[in-house]
C-alpha cells in the first residue's frame, strides 16, 4: 500500500474539510484521523498506523467491518444493472424486496417503509409519518407535538435534532422546530435526581403520562425513544420500562416511535432491541447496521394501521429507496443470516461485557454495562457519589487506547464499544487488555 503524503493531506483536511462536531483546535492539537485502508476490525491512518477498532468507525454503522467483498459486489451489479429508479409512483424491484423483508423480520405488525440517506433522515420520516397519521385518522387532528428524553440522541437534521437533547447540539440552531419537549430517562447508574434505581422506571413513565396530560393529549402525536440510549454510554431501561410507556401511549393515543438507528440489525443480539422486552413500536426508524456502512440508508417502518391509514404519504425525496443502498442492505442481512451473527453476536457479547465487569474494581471505574456487541465503561471521581469528570480525563483514557492501538469511543462520561459482529474473542479480549493499560496509566498520573 502506497501511502499518501501526510503532511499535504493534513493540510487540506484542515483547510477544505468541515469536521462534524469536532472543534477546530481539537483536530489541530490532536490531528486529523486519515483513514486509508482497513480490513476486518483492523483500521489503517494516512502514517501507516493499524488500529483494532472498536467502534465501527465511531457510529458503530460497520457492524459486518471491513472488506466485506459481497456487499461491494452487490452494490456494483446494482448499479451497474439499475443505479436509479425515480422516486413518486416508481421504485426499483430491489427496494420492493428489502421493505418486503423488513417486514418479515420486524416484530409485530410493522410493515411498510419508507427510504432515505440515514438515521437522521428516518427519524424525521417516522415523525411525519406521526402526524400525517393522526391528521388522517381523525380523532387527533391536530396531534403535533412529540415528547422525546434528556440526554437522547435522534440526529442532526432540524425536526431530528429539536428531538435530540444530547451533546448540546439542538441548542447550536436554536430557535428550532417547535413542538418537542424532553422528560427525564430511565437510566440506572446516575439515576434521575439521585433517586434509587429500584424507583426509574416508575418515575420515568409516570413523567411521561404527565407530560402528556401537560402539552395535552389532543395534541401529542409521538413520543420517541431509543430502546437503549448512546447518551454517555450504552443507557440500558429496566426490563418493565417499555411495558409501562407502551400502556400509556396507547391510553393516550399517542404513537410511539422506537429509534432502532442504533440498535436495529443485531447490535443487541437480536434483529431489533424492542424484542428483548416484548414491545412492538408503532414506528420505527432504522440505520447503520442495516446496510454495515456500506451505503447510506434509512428507514422508518411503520406499522398495519399506521400504513392503513396513509392514504397517500406526503414526503419526497430524490434518493428515496436507491438502488445501491437497498442491495447492500439485502446482501448484509443475508450473511447475518448465513453466518448466524446474531447468535454470536449475543454469545461474545456476553463474554466481552464479562470480562469488562473486571475493569470495575479500578479506581475511577464507576460502572461497566452492555447489552450484545454494545458495552461501555462509565467513569467518576468518587464511586460513591457517582461524579462524572468535568475535565478531559476520559478523553485522555480514549486517546491513551489510540496510542496503544485500540479506537473506542469518547461517549460523554464514558467510553463505549461497538465492534463489528465479526470480532474474535481474541480480538475482545485485547481491547479489555488495553482499556485497562490506559486507565490505569491515567488514573496513576491523576494521582
Amino acid at each position: 500500500m502506497t501511502l499518501p503524503n501526510i503532511d499535504a493531506l493534513t493540510q487540506d483536511a484542515l483547510d477544505h474539510y468541515l469536521f462534524p462536531l469536532a472543534r477546530k483546535d481539537d483536530v489541530r492539537s490532536d490531528g486529523a484521523n486519515i483513514f486509508v485502508a482497513a480490513e476486518g476490525l483492523e483500521i489503517t491512518d494516512a502514517a501507516g498506523k493499524t488500529y483494532l477498532d472498536m467502534m465501527s468507525t465511531q457510529t458503530r454503522a460497520s457492524s459486518l467491518g471491513y472488506g466485506q467483498d459481497r456487499i461491494a459486489k452487490a452494490i456494483y451489479d446494482q448499479l451497474v444493472g439499475l443505479h436509479y429508479g425515480g422516486t413518486f409512483a416508481n421504485v426499483v424491484d430491489v427496494t420492493v424486496r428489502l421493505a418486503a423483508k423488513i417486514a418479515e423480520l420486524a416484530p409485530g405488525t410493522l410493515t411498510a417503509s419508507v427510504f432515505a440517506g440515514s438515521g437522521s433522515e428516518a427519524n424525521e420520516m417516522s415523525f411525519k409519518a406521526a402526524k400525517q397519521y393522526h391528521r388522517l385518522k381523525g380523532k387527533k387532528p391536530h396531534a403535533h407535538k412529540i415528547i422525546a428524553r434528556w440526554n437522547a440522541y435522534h440526529g442532526a437534521t432540524m425536526g431530528a435534532l429539536a428531538a435530540t437533547d444530547y451533546l448540546g447540539t439542538r441548542h447550536i440552531t436554536e430557535p428550532g422546530v417547535p413542538g418537542y419537549s424532553h422528560i427525564p430517562a430511565p437510566n440506572l447508574y446516575r439515576t434521575p435526581f439521585g433517586m434509587d434505581a429500584s424507583e426509574v422506571s416508575e418515575f420515568c413513565a409516570a413523567y411521561l403520562e404527565q407530560q402528556i396530560l401537560h402539552e395535552g393529549p389532543d395534541y401529542v402525536a409521538a413520543f420517541i425513544a431509543e430502546p437503549i440510549m448512546q447518551g454517555d454510554g450504552v443507557q440500558v431501561p429496566p426490563d418493565d420500562y417499555f411495558a409501562r410507556v407502551r400502556a400509556i401511549c396507547d391510553t393516550y393515543d399517542v404513537l410511539l416511535i422506537a429509534d432502532e438507528v442504533i440498535t436495529g440489525f443485531g447490535r443487541t443480539g437480536k434483529w431489533f432491541a424492542m424484542e428483548h422486552w416484548g414491545i412492538e413500536a408503532d414506528i420505527m426508524s432504522i440505520g447503520k447496521a442495516i446496510s454495515a456502512g456500506y451505503f447510506p440508508l434509512g428507514v422508518s417502518t411503520v406499522s398495519e394501521e399506521v400504513h392503513d391509514t396513509l392514504t397517500q404519504y406526503v414526503h419526497v425525496q430524490t434518493y428515496n429507496g436507491h438502488p445501491g443502498g437497498c442491495a447492500a442492505a439485502l446482501e448484509t442481512i443475508a450473511i447475518l443470516e448465513e453466518q448466524d451473527l446474531l447468535t454470536r453476536g449475543t454469545e461474545n457479547g456476553a463474554y466481552f461485557l464479562e470480562r469488562m465487569q473486571r475493569l470495575r474494581e479500578l479506581p475511577i471505574v464507576g460502572d461497566v454495562r452492555g447489552l450484545g456487541m454494545w458495552t461501555c465503561v462509565d467513569f467518576t471521581m468518587d464511586k460513591k457519589t457517582k461524579e462524572p469528570f468535568k475535565d478531559d480525563t476520559v478523553k485522555a483514557i480514549a486517546n491513551r487506547m489510540a496510542e496503544l492501538g485500540v479506537l473506542g469511543g469518547e461517549e460523554g462520561t464514558a467510553i463505549e464499544f461497538a465492534p463489528a459482529y465479526t470480532a474474535t474473542r481474541e480480538q475482545l479480549d485485547h481491547c479489555v487488555g488495553i482499556t485497562e493499560q490506559a486507565i490505569l496509566e491515567i488514573a496513576k498520573n491523576m494521582s
